[in-house]
């Protein structure tokens, strides 16, 4: 009676210096994307998308975009004052402060997003600006601080509002985020590219101990 052979197979073994490549093929995308996922694990439950309807807080908080050198506003900013405004009108807030910078080329964010709602039906006295809104840090410093709002709804594209809400949520306000729809365009793709630079300010800002004003 003849035994059969049993045939093992081999170990492949990746050899050392290949391991460091597949080592930093893990690792550096991991530590890239870091903040990016810390951020939106932590906003999970507080950021919303279109056709959802928070519950009631004291303002919008709309966060400012690229104007145009001849003052034309960005089809994002567009979007946001347009949520922003809507959240007015429908009594989900009190008042919608445009949160946003002025530039050398003399265009005004803020200003820009105020005549926008105003076109929109948004009350005058219903709009507070805010032109020391340098970046988004600022944004929610200052609606913490010197305009003292309690709760907000953070308005700003999908791929900016969980960091927007996160900063937010760290200068003591109770924030919520809510964003409009998701365009398929150039800028949309752009934005989320930037944001991994920029989820990682955010985090080094905050931990950091950055004071503004």
């Amino acid at each position: 009676m003849s035994s059969a052979r049993t045939h093992i197979r081999p170990r492949t073994h990746i050899r050392p210096r290949y391991r460091w490549i597949v080592a930093l093929l893990v690792l550096v995308p991991a530590v890239v994307a870091g903040p990016w996922g810390y951020l939106r694990i932590a906003t999970w439950g507080h950021v919303v998308g279109p056709g959802a309807t928070p519950s009631h807080a004291h303002a919008a908080l709309v966060l400012g975009a690229k104007v145009g050198d001849d003052g034309e506003p960005s089809r994002f900013l567009r979007e946001r004052v347009e949520v922003g405004s809507h959240l007015y009108l429908d009594g989900v807030v009190d008042v919608v402060v445009m949160s946003g910078a002025t530039h050398a080329g003399g265009y005004d964010e803020p200003a820009t997003m105020r005549d926008l709602a105003l076109g929109l039906g948004v009350p005058a006295d219903a709009i507070i600006l805010d032109r020391g809104g340098i970046d988004t840090f600022a944004s929610c410093t200052n609606a913490a601080g010197p305009l003292a709002l309690g709760s907000v709804i953070v308005v700003t594209q999908e791929f900016h509002v969980a960091r927007a809400t996160w900063l937010c949520r760290q200068d003591g306000l109770d924030a919520r985020g809510l964003y409009p729809a998701i365009q398929g365009r150039a800028g949309t793709v752009t934005g989320n590219v930037r944001e991994l630079g920029a989820d990682w300010k955010a985090v080094l800002n905050v931990w950091g101990g950055r004071h503004d004003g």
